[in-house]
């Protein structure tokens, strides 16, 4: 049976606005423990049935809503630089350190990228990162006058906001999912200006610093992404320095695989990975 909880947390380590945190636990002592960093505009709640069936192989899992993000505090899908989500990321990793486990992070998306920015400023506690359809690259439609706009807007109005562009039905398969999402109203459907310059530079910093990643990492993509740039995940992975590195294909799927009609095998397939590295 599986232990579920989620509250607001009270900040101890850094400063900036209040978090949302969702943890699931076996019934035993847990194996290992993940730490859960969801994508942009979504928000933690969202994995909590992935993190049902991990608990099932005795997995503990703790997931916070980002600021801005989901019932977190903070301006909707805005950063006044990209560290304020490594800030949140440490109040993640005092939750995970209040399960006594090996710890791995994982990240999807947006939250990859965190994640791997996370690690490469700071490797403690993780023993091995995860990674689901990670933000390295920006889709190749997006266009260079649309780009050229948020970085004037950033540094004359940060906050100004643009439509994302994401649609469910561009994120999975499953068409009951995709309506589920359409209704949620923690979902944000906006990008501020300074959020989109901030993650370029962080996409930027990621990819020249990935060499000097050597801890165990797991990458899973869909082939039929929509949202962003395979070409980038499969660059970072290259150039990621560790000798024990993991690149699982998934044919034809969307950018959440986690939330493709398939999704429960991919999520026991990573269990089995993190249970190996614990």
């Amino acid at each position: 049976m599986t232990r579920r909880d989620h509250r607001t947390l009270a900040r101890t380590r850094t400063p900036g606005p209040t978090l949302y945190a969702y943890s699931a636990s076996p019934d035993s002592k847990p194996q290992a423990v993940v730490g859960i960093l969801h994508g942009a505009f979504e928000h933690a709640g969202k994995y909590v049935r992935v993190m049902d069936a991990w608990a099932e192989r005795g997995i503990a899992s703790v997931a916070i809503d980002l600021r801005g993000h989901g019932r977190s505090g903070g301006k909707r899908a805005y950063c006044r630089r990209f560290e304020d989500f490594l800030d949140d990321t440490l109040e993640l990793e005092r939750l995970v350190g209040e399960t006594d486990a090996p710890a791995l992070l994982f990240g999807h998306s947006f939250g990859g990228l965190v994640a791997t920015n996370s690690v490469l400023a700071r490797s403690a506690p993780w023993r091995a990162l995860v990674l689901s359809a990670p933000f390295f690259g920006i889709p190749a439609d997006v266009s260079r006058a649309k780009i050229f706009l948020a970085e004037i807007a950033s540094r004359v109005v940060p906050t100004f906001a643009l439509p994302n562009g994401i649609r469910s039905s561009d994120v999975t398969h499953d068409a009951a999912l995709a309506r589920v999402y359409d209704d949620d109203p923690l979902f944000v459907h906006v990008a501020t200006a300074r959020w989109f310059t901030e993650t370029r530079a962080a996409q930027a910093r990621a990819l020249e610093r990935a060499s000097s990643i050597v801890m165990p990492l797991h990458v899973v993509s869909g082939t039929a992404d929509r949202v962003v740039n395979p070409e980038t995940t499969r660059a970072f992975f290259d150039r990621v320095g560790s000798s024990d590195k993991t690149w699982d294909k998934r044919e034809g799927l969307y950018h959440e695989v986690l939330s493709e009609p398939e999704w429960r095998g991919i999520a026991e397939g990573l269990a089995q990975w993190v249970l190996s590295h614990a």
